[in-house]
């Protein structure tokens, strides 16, 4: 598949990944979790989320093997590096540019996803496509 319809796929996956991240945070802070907490594992879900669409449609014939324990932590291994980038983006942005507004939460994550999205593409293209 040609890398441009991959990085366009990947992007999708991403915006589903964004819309899981930013829901189970919101659900976190509900729920009285810190943003900081909530963040890891609005992260963990968001990764999980990604690898299932991106091993299914992005790099398709990965999606032809059994999903294994072990592609999974390998995948959210490699999406720790973007996942770095975008809780340090999304830390900074509500801390310091929203100024803590947990009704802004969603805008800090939206700007850490796209800070991390390169790298993630990078990092998750080597690690399916093996």
């Amino acid at each position: 598949m040609p890398r441009l319809s991959q990085l366009i796929r990947f992007g999708m996956a991403g915006v589903a990944g964004f819309l899981v991240d930013a829901g189970v945070l919101q659900a976190t802070l509900a729920l009285g979790m810190s943003f900081y907490l909530g963040r890891v594992i609005s992260f963990l879900a968001a990764a999980t989320a990604t690898w299932l669409i991106n091993r299914r449609l992005t790099f398709a014939h990965a999606g032809q093997r059994p999903a294994s324990f072990q592609e999974w932590w390998r995948y959210v291994g490699a999406m720790m590096v973007g996942g770095a980038v975008n809780y340090a983006v999304s830390a900074v942005m509500f801390q310091g540019v929203l100024n803590s507004d947990p009704r802004s939460a969603i805008i800090a994550v939206a700007v850490g996803s796209i800070a991390a999205m390169v790298v993630n593409f990078i990092a998750a293209r080597a690690i399916i496509q093996k």
